[in-house]
C-alpha cells in the first residue's frame, strides 16, 4: 500500500499492552469498530494464546503490528520472520541492523518489516551511556537509510524526527510514530520523546500507536474515536 492511500481510520493503531489474553480479547470487545489495527507486542506474546489472538483479529477483518523487535542472528531471524506467513500480520519489527534488516525484508511474504530506530523510552542521556555521541535525529535517519536500502516498508520513529526523516529519505519509507499523548493527556511515563496527535501527522508520521491512553481511559472506545476524529480533521476527504 502507497501513502497516499492509507484509509484514514487504519492510520491509528492501538497499543494491545495487556498481560493476559483475555483482557485483551475483553478490550477488543469494548473498542469494537473503534480500533481497525492493533499492535501486539512481548508483553502479550509471552502470556501464551497469543497467536490464537492474532488468528482471532485478522478473523474479524482487524489489521496486526506484530511488534516483537526481533533481534537475533540473521538466520534465526529469518526463519521467524517466514514463520509469520499467512498470520493476518501487516507489518512486525525487527532492531535496525544491517544485516537483520536485510534477512528480515528478504524472508517477510505478504507484510512489511519496519526497523526500530531508537527507541522513544531513550534519551540523550541514555544514547551517551549506549556510546552513541551523534544527535538523536542524525542517528535516526541514518537508520532509517538504511532500512530503506535493506528492503524494510518503513521505520518506527519518534515524532520528534519524523519531519526529518520526510525531508532527509526517500519518500517511499513509512514512519509509524509511538509514543503519541493528546494535548490533554501528557501524564509522566517511560516515554521520554512524545509527541501530540497533530504534531506527529504535521511532521510527516503515516501511523501513529496510542496505548495508555486508550486503555486506561474510563471509556476506552470514547478515547479512540475522539483520536480517530482528531485524525479525520487533519486528512479531510480521505
Amino acid at each position: 500500500m502507497t501513502r497516499a492511500a492509507i484509509p484514514v481510520r487504519e492510520r491509528l493503531i492501538f497499543a494491545m499492552d495487556v498481560p493476559t489474553v483475555d483482557a485483551a480479547h475483553d478490550l477488543a470487545d469494548r473498542l469494537g469498530d473503534s480500533v481497525s489495527f492493533y499492535k501486539l507486542g512481548l508483553e502479550l506474546f509471552m502470556s501464551g494464546d497469543a497467536f490464537p489472538l492474532l488468528d482471532a483479529l485478522a478473523g474479524r477483518g482487524k489489521k496486526i503490528f506484530l511488534d516483537l523487535k526481533l533481534f537475533d542472528v540473521p538466520a534465526t531471524v529469518a526463519g521467524a520472520v517466514r514463520n509469520l506467513k499467512g498470520r493476518g500480520v501487516t507489518f512486525a519489527t525487527v532492531h535496525g541492523n544491517q544485516a537483520i534488516m536485510e534477512a528480515a525484508a528478504a524472508a517477510a511474504d505478504g507484510f512489511g518489516i519496519l526497523a526500530v530506530t531508537v527507541l522513544t523510552s531513550l534519551d540523550r542521556g541514555d544514547l551517551d551511556d549506549l556510546g552513541f555521541q551523534c544527535d538523536v535525529e542524525e542517528l535516526v535517519l541514518s537508520r532509517a537509510r538504511r532500512a530503506l536500502a535493506a528492503g524494510c516498508a518503513g521505520v518506527v520513529s519518534s515524532g520528534l524526527e519524523a519531519k526529518k526523516l520526510r525531508a532527509g529519505v526517500d519518500d517511499r519509507l513509512i514512519v509509524v510514530t509511538p509514543g503519541i499523548r493528546p494535548v490533554e493527556n501528557r501524564a509522566k511515563d517511560d516515554q521520554k520523546r512524545v509527541v501530540s496527535v497533530a504534531d506527529a501527522f504535521a511532521n510527516g508520521a503515516d501511523y501513529i500507536v496510542v496505548g495508555r491512553p486508550i486503555r486506561d481511559a474510563a471509556d476506552p472506545r470514547a478515547a479512540a474515536e475522539s483520536i480517530q476524529d482528531t485524525i479525520a480533521g487533519l486528512f479531510p476527504g480521505r
